[in-house]
Order: C-alpha cells, then structure tokens, then sequence
C-alpha cells in the first residue's frame, strides 16, 4: 500500500481519541473509490491484528435521503466489529463517540456462505437465517461531516456501532419491501421510512454489497451480520437520547446515549 495510503489510516485511527480531521483531500481525491477502500482496508487489517473480531458488514448510503444528505449517489460498504454491537436495550457511552448520528435499518443474519460475485437478490433471500429490525449509531471521523464518498468509505463507512433486534424472524412470509419503519428519540417520532428505500429492496442491497464482497475475495460468510442500509434519514443524537426503532412486521429494538 502506498505512503500516502498508510498515513492516511493511521490519521483516521488517530481521530478516534483525538478528534476530527479535516476531509482527506490532500490524500484522497473524491472519487477516488479505489484509494479510500485501501485506505478502510489497512485500518480493518490493523484493527484485527489487535483482536478486534468481524461479524459482518454494512451498505451505506443505499437511501436517496441519506444519500442526498451526504451529496453522494452511490453505495458504499463498511466493515462491523463484535465490539461495535450494543445490546438490545442496551446503553452507549458518549465518551466513545465524536459526532453521532442514528439511522434506522433492516438487517439479514446469514445462514450460508455468499461466495458468488453475480449472486442475485433472490439466491442472497435464500440464504437468510433470520431479519431483524436495527439502529445503525454512524459517525465521522471528518469534521463536521464534510465528506464525500472517498472520505466516508476510507472512514469505515462512517460507521461507529450498532444496534441488533434481540429476536429475528425468518424471511419467508415477511413483507420487507413495503414494511414501514418509524424510528423515534425520547418518544418523539424523528424518522419514517420503508423497506424499499434501501436500493428499491433491502435484499437488492444485500445483493450488492454480498458481490461487492465476494468480487473483492472477502464473500459473506454464514454467521455474518449485514445491516442493508438505512430506510430514512439520519437523526443527530446527543447524550440522555433513547432511540426506538419499530420496523412493521418485524420488529424493535432500541437503544440509550448516556453513561453508565
């Protein structure tokens, strides 16, 4: 990996105790898809030769809300550690947050392998062990969130942790193409959505990100965790904050921003 690329990680790293960074355009160009996935990769390999564990992977940026919230119009992927799950019910510490954001989201827990790079919609359903309502807790190492794909794909995806639905359901018979979603904050409703707001159908986003995976020779494993994407837009959070997300049909889960 290029200079440039390690010292570009090792600045991401570092924001986490040491705050934002300003966006990476003296390393990255905007557009630069293959640079920033370098970028996101020696900081995933660095983070698992400290022990940090992989239980799956996100698709970001599959809402036209989220995406026109961000100014960016493609999907991106990042990877989920087991020490970024908060437990249903649970409680986030704010002091490991820098700038949070919460968005509501279908996830699939894998019962198979997903090795095939032109693997469709349809063969990813199959392979589905169970869904679960999710909150995804996004964040940005670059301040102010002035990012653009580049920056938000070397920053992991802007990811931060995330929230699983204790019980999950078996695919067959649920309708997550039109399931509602409303996710709320201290009882107040913040964010409505659907299922089809992630890529026209959250196993289409599945779908991309099991190819985009497998075509990188990282497949999906059984076991994985995906998060398909956010189904509404993203909400600040700020401490004493308690996010509830409802998914129609198949479930809830939620979460409070306070110290412990």
């Amino acid at each position: 990996m290029s200079e440039v690329f390690q010292r570009t990680a090792r600045l991401l790293r570092d924001a986490y105790s040491k705050g934002p960074v300003p966006p990476l355009r003296e390393y990255l160009e905007p557009t630069d898809v293959a640079g920033a996935y370098a970028v996101q990769e020696i900081n995933t390999r660095f983070w698992e030769a400290q022990g940090r564990r992989i239980v799956g992977r996100k698709a970001g940026l599959t809402a036209k809300a989220v995406q026109q919230q961000l100014g960016v119009d493609q999907p991106d992927f990042g990877v989920l550690f087991e020490d970024m799950r908060v437990a249903d019910g649970g409680t986030l510490d704010p002091a490991v947050c820098l700038q949070p954001k919460v968005e509501a989201e279908i996830a699939f827990v894998l019962g198979k392998d997903l090795p095939d790079p032109d693997i469709t919609p349809e063969q990813v359903a199959a392979a589905v062990a169970t869904v679960h309502a999710a909150i995804e807790i996004v964040d940005s190492r670059i301040a102010d969130w002035k990012i653009t794909f580049a920056d938000t794909v070397a920053d992991n995806g802007s990811s931060a942790f995330f929230v699983l639905a204790g019980e999950g359901k078996p695919l067959p018979g649920l309708d997550i193409w039109s399931a509602g979603m409303v996710m709320q904050i201290n009882g107040a409703i913040v964010s409505l959505g659907v299922g089809a707001a992630a890529l026209g159908h959250p196993l289409n986003a599945a779908a991309w990100l099991a190819r985009a995976l497998a075509g990188r020779g990282e497949p999906l494993k059984a076991g994985d965790i995906l998060l398909a994407g956010a189904l509404g837009p993203m909400v600040v959070l700020l401490p004493g904050d308690h996010v509830r997300a409802v998914v129609g049909g198949i479930g809830e889960c939620s979460f409070t921003y306070a110290r412990v």
